[in-house]
């Protein structure tokens, strides 16, 4: 384990998921997803450790995240990097996500209510961009909006079983696609559902 992920996996250990589940923290302390309204679900705590570690946000780190959901991935990502943009489609969800992430202190995360399937144009490129929600494809759109060097996860397959996939773009702006593990992942909603 390098220095960094040994970092990432201190703040994950301190980080208290129930502080990111309003009125369900039934569960909070076990390594399951576990539902937070409007059909969604807060990731499986050691995924979303294992996400951001195979992200490897830097300091310097711009990052786009689609599906803020409660916003506990959207801690694990902000603490590592410099500014993260975060979308979440349903306004309930958002609106949760902003309040515990301010009750946080967090300043470098910035929040857009809508289609997370067509990232964040105004603020691209992105060094670093993280999907939590399947698709059935990878959104043209985030591709673009990934910075040449710049690295994606996304979970992308059918409704029940999704591969977990990682999108690197190269310094030409070839891209290179590899499979990181099989996931279980909410549905991306949107132009790609």
């Amino acid at each position: 384990m390098t220095n960094r992920e040994k970092e990432i996996k201190a703040y994950f250990d301190q980080l208290n998921r129930r502080d990111f589940i309003a009125g369900n923290s039934e569960g909070a302390s076990l390594d399951l997803p576990v539902q937070i309204g409007h059909g969604q679900t807060i990731s499986q705590p050691t995924l979303a450790l294992n996400m951001t570690i195979a992200l490897q946000p830097e300091p310097g780190s711009k990052v786009l995240e689609i599906g803020t959901g409660s916003g506990y991935q959207t801690a694990l990502l902000a603490a590592f990097s410099r500014e993260v943009y975060t979308v979440e489609r349903i306004e309930a969800l958002y609106k949760q996500a902003q309040e515990h992430l301010h009750a946080k202190n967090f300043t470098n995360i910035h929040f857009k209510n809508g289609d997370g399937s067509l990232g964040w144009t105004e603020h691209a490129p992105y060094d670093r961009i993280m999907v939590t929600a399947s698709a059935t494809q990878i959104p043209d759109e985030l591709v673009k909006q990934l910075a040449p060097g710049g690295k994606m996860i996304i979970p992308v397959g059918g409704a029940h079983l999704q591969e977990l996939q990682m999108i690197e773009k190269g310094a030409n702006g070839e891209v290179r696609t590899s499979k990181l593990e099989d996931v279980a992942f909410v549905r991306l909603r949107g132009k790609y559902e």
